[in-house]
């Protein structure tokens, strides 16, 4: 149940959300003792750095102090992305999640089964995962009717380009996954 002070936030955040190219994935206003909390989370299919984050927290920001929604006591606004956990519910969580590690309890030949597996593209209402063992690769079509849950997954290890290629992704985009972090 969505409370009406979350509502009004809603309507006066998304429309900067939706023209910012982002989808609202969760809108939370939390009250911990002695101070309010307003926790918004995007997403969009290109990703977003921390620069248009910025950004687009100052824009809603003064939306949200121009429309009065907050009333006159103090509140933190958090404008984030979906990070590790990140439920895949939606056919725009999967391809968002294209390489990415995800924990996944499903319905394989009629068995409940877990796996971790990398998530490779989606097409239609099935998604490819990739599971690698001991270097051998095996992938699963995956009707997203059989997924009972599904999150994304800690990764601890980078994976081989064999790997990111049977997940789908152009040369271009392992390059970018394998290269170092930058500190």
């Amino acid at each position: 149940m969505i409370s009406d002070k979350a509502e009004a936030v809603g309507l006066v955040v998304d429309p900067i959300i939706t023209a910012s190219g982002y989808d609202l994935e969760e809108l939370l206003i939390l009250t911990p003792p002695g101070r309010r909390d307003v926790r918004i989370v995007v997403d969009r299919d290109e990703g977003a750095d921390l620069d248009a984050i910025a950004e687009l927290s100052r824009d809603l920001g003064d939306a949200l102090e121009a429309a009065g929604t907050m009333g006159e006591q103090p509140y933190d606004l958090e404008v984030t992305t979906p990070g590790i956990g990140r439920p895949l519910t939606r056919t725009r969580h999967w391809r968002r999640a294209v390489g990415r590690l995800a924990k996944v309890d499903c319905v394989i030949d009629g068995e409940h089964t877990s796996l971790v597996a990398r998530v490779g593209r989606l097409v239609g209402d099935t998604v490819t995962l990739v599971k690698a063992d001991k270097g051998r690769l095996s992938v699963v079509d995956l009707a997203l009717g059989d997924v009972e849950k599904a999150v994304v997954d800690v990764d601890f290890r980078r994976p081989g380009e064999a790997e990111l290629r049977a997940c789908g992704l152009d040369d271009d985009e392992i390059a970018r996954r394998r290269a170092p972090a930058e500190i």
